[in-house]
C-alpha cells in the first residue's frame, strides 16, 4: 500500500513541520518585506528557503560532530539564537526601524537573518533532525526536511495573499503583534537553552 510506504515520511516529517513553524513565520516575513520590490521579495524568500535548507542538511550530516569538536551544545545555540531574536525584535517594535533594518542590510542579509535562521532553522529544528536522523535514518529524514522547506517557500510565497484580504494597515498592525511575539520566542528559546545547561549539569 502507498500510504504505509509514505508512514515513515509522513512520520518524520510532521514533527520537523511543527519545528519550522511557518505559518508562525508569516507575519514576520510580510512585514519584513514590506517595503521591497515583488522581484526583491521573491529574492529574499528564494535565498532564505535555500540557505535554510542548505543549513539544516549540513547539520544533519556534521552537526554532532561540529558540535562535539566546539564543545559547544544545542542548549548554546538556543541561548546564542534566544538573545539575538529578542534584542532583533525589540529594535524592530521602535519607530521607523523596519525599515531602517531593511536598508542597511540591503534586502539581502534579511534571507540569512532572521528567515533562514534562526526562524525557519532554528535550534528546534536542529534538534529534531539529529533525533529523527537516528530514529528514521538518513535518507527519510533528508526527504522529510526537504519537502518541509518546500512547503515554507509556497506558504511564503503566497503569503501576500494576505495583504489583498487585511490591506496595508491591517499588515502593519500584524507585524507589530509579530515583533511581540519573536520576542517571546526569543525569551521561550533563551528559557529553554538556560533550562537544558542547568539540568545537564
Amino acid at each position: 500500500m502507498l500510504i504505509e510506504l509514505l508512514k515513515p515520511t509522513i512520520v518524520t516529517f510532521i514533527p520537523i513541520f511543527l519545528a519550522v513553524d511557518i505559518i508562525g513565520t508569516v507575519p514576520i516575513f510580510l512585514s519584513l518585506t514590506e517595503n521591497l520590490t515583488d522581484k526583491q521579495k521573491n529574492k529574499v524568500l528564494t535565498d532564505s528557503c535555500i540557505i535554510a535548507a542548505l543549513l539544516a542538511v549540513v547539520f544533519v550530516f556534521l552537526g554532532k560532530l561540529i558540535l562535539r569538536g566546539l564543545g559547544v551544545t544545542i542548549d548554546d545555540f538556543k541561548i546564542a539564537g534566544g538573545i539575538l531574536l529578542f534584542i532583533l525584535s525589540v529594535y524592530l517594535l521602535l519607530p521607523g526601524k523596519t525599515r531602517d533594518f531593511v536598508n542597511l542590510s540591503l534586502s539581502e542579509d534579511i534571507g540569512v537573518f532572521p528567515l533562514a535562521t534562526p526562524l525557519i532553522t532554528g535550534p528546534a529544528v536542529l534538534v529534531t533532525t539529529i533525533m529523527l536522523l537516528d530514529s528514521s535514518g538518513l535518507i527519510i529524514t533528508l526527504t522529510a526536511l526537504i519537502l518541509n522547506m518546500l512547503v515554507a517557500w509556497l506558504v511564503l510565497r503566497f503569503s501576500t495573499l494576505l495583504i489583498k484580504v487585511i490591506g496595508s494597515s491591517g499588515v502593519k498592525a500584524l507585524s507589530k503583534i509579530s515583533y511581540i511575539f519573536l520576542a517571546a520566542i526569543g525569551v521561550m528559546i533563551l528559557r529553554q537553552g538556560i533550562a537544558g545547561t542547568i539540568f545537564s549539569f
